[in-house]
């Protein structure tokens, strides 16, 4: 296997603008174990635990998006996952391909009386730009594609009120995001019922915490505030 340290930019569009190094695309997917099993991805459990509740969201890669979750106070579990697609049990490689009509997601468990869903809609629209379709910055593809992925009534109504909100900002032609503008004039994240969310591979399962294709652990601590990087 080559040195860990050299990386290239795979040039299928599923994982175009995703530096990754060199000895891991070889083997992402292609082995059991921690990279994957032939038969697919696991379908993830619909229901939260008594007293906690789901919250679902796509926003470009998943790795970056879920150590924003994982700093979260009230915020008790993430996990990474593929949703909104068409096959059954998809795998990290066929997500990539962009056959399978998934797009990469981050969902949360989380304690409704410590953190509303509110609160994870702001995190969203901070750190997801939801006005650019199927990218997230140098990300490409449906995989890549922006979403809220409601579990009931309550955050349907939560997510529309949020996505009119930002919109009526943007028609003034102020940004919403200070420092950071989005792309776009307008929301075109998906807003739709969570259907079957497949739990991602075990090498994707809190990768930046884990330290990241560079070994660089970085601090899931509730409340921290250190920038994240994005690729490790």
């Amino acid at each position: 296997m080559l040195a860990a340290s050299r990386v290239v930019r795979p040039q299928s569009a599923g994982l175009r603008g995703r530096s990754i190094a060199r000895g891991q695309v070889r083997t992402m997917g292609l082995f059991g174990g921690m990279f994957g099993t032939a038969k697919g991805c696991e379908l993830a459990p619909k229901e939260a635990a008594p007293g906690l509740k789901l919250a679902t969201f796509a926003g470009g890669c998943f790795w970056g998006l879920e150590l924003a979750y994982q700093r979260v106070p009230g915020v008790v579990k993430t996990t990474v996952g593929y949703i909104g697609g068409h096959k059954a049990n998809p795998t990290y490689d066929s997500v990539c391909s962009g056959t399978t009509g998934h797009t990469e997601a981050v969902q949360v468990t989380y304690k409704p009386e410590e953190v509303t869903f509110d609160q994870l809609l702001d995190v969203f629209f901070e750190k997801v730009d939801p006005t650019t379709p199927n990218r997230q910055g140098n990300d490409r593809g449906t995989q890549y594609r922006s979403g809220i992925f409601v579990h009931d009534a309550e955050q349907r109504a939560a997510a529309a009120a949020k996505v009119a909100q930002v919109n009526a900002v943007l028609a003034t032609g102020k940004q919403y995001r200070a420092g950071r503008p989005y792309e776009g004039k307008q929301v075109v994240a998906e807003l739709t019922d969570a259907g079957d969310y497949y739990l991602a591979e075990d090498y994707h399962q809190q990768y930046l915490e884990k330290g990241g294709r560079f070994n660089r652990p970085q601090s899931a601590a509730k409340g921290c505030a250190d920038p994240i990087r994005c690729y490790g």
